[in-house]
């Protein structure tokens, strides 16, 4: 099993920090939240953020950080979107989208770790799986939770439309993460870049 190296955990941590901050992106500018069904949903960066940590910290540790993210939400931190914290987000129509960050940052990196040249088509393709994971999961969840314990009786293609503002923007910010990493790429470490994606190092 490899060990996390100080680096690592550190990304890792900084990565938490930035979840929880694009959770909370409309606590701070309440004009973006969105009505949605007479409930008020924040946009937040949260999937950025979880693309990005798949594409820079590699499949593994990427999703760690983002399991890590949800156990500290779970376990009372208020990191959650509109300050919300303890198991029972989870359970929310929402609580998908969180769950799904963990397969985000999976998927991006699994992509970006099969790329012996990054570049910004495979960067950009990854980040549009996961998306497509993102959103796949979390509406899917979210037609689940109304349908059953909410009882509110939506069909699938609703919920799906009800999501389309949320996902035109969340398209719009995997294509610019994509777009930071490429920048990102050239000016990191090609040593700490090989490290995490299994590339070969230049000399």
């Amino acid at each position: 099993m490899k060990r996390n190296r100080p680096i690592d955990l550190t990304f890792g941590a900084v990565f938490v920090c930035l979840m929880a901050i694009g959770a909370n992106i409309a606590v701070w500018f309440p004009m973006l939240a969105i009505p949605i069904g007479g409930a008020s949903v924040p946009l937040s960066l949260q999937t950025f953020f979880a693309t990005l940590a798949g594409l820079m910290l590699g499949k593994r540790l990427g999703s760690m950080a983002m399991l890590t993210y949800i156990a500290v939400g779970a376990a009372g931190v208020p990191v959650f979107a509109n300050m919300q914290a303890g198991p029972m987000a989870l359970i929310t129509p929402t609580g998908g989208f969180i769950l799904s960050f963990v397969f985000v940052a999976f998927v991006t990196g699994v992509i970006a770790e099969r790329s012996r040249k990054p570049s910004a088509p495979i960067y950009t393709a990854a980040s549009l799986f996961g998306l497509a994971a993102n959103y796949g999961i979390g509406v899917t969840y979210m037609y689940i939770a109304m349908n059953t314990w909410l009882s509110l009786g939506i069909t699938y293609s609703a919920a799906w439309a009800g999501m389309i503002p949320f996902l035109l923007k969340d398209t719009g910010l995997a294509c610019l993460a994509a777009i930071f990493m490429v920048t990102l790429s050239r000016r990191m470490p090609s040593r700490w870049l090989s490290m995490q994606h299994q590339l070969p190092i230049e000399r």
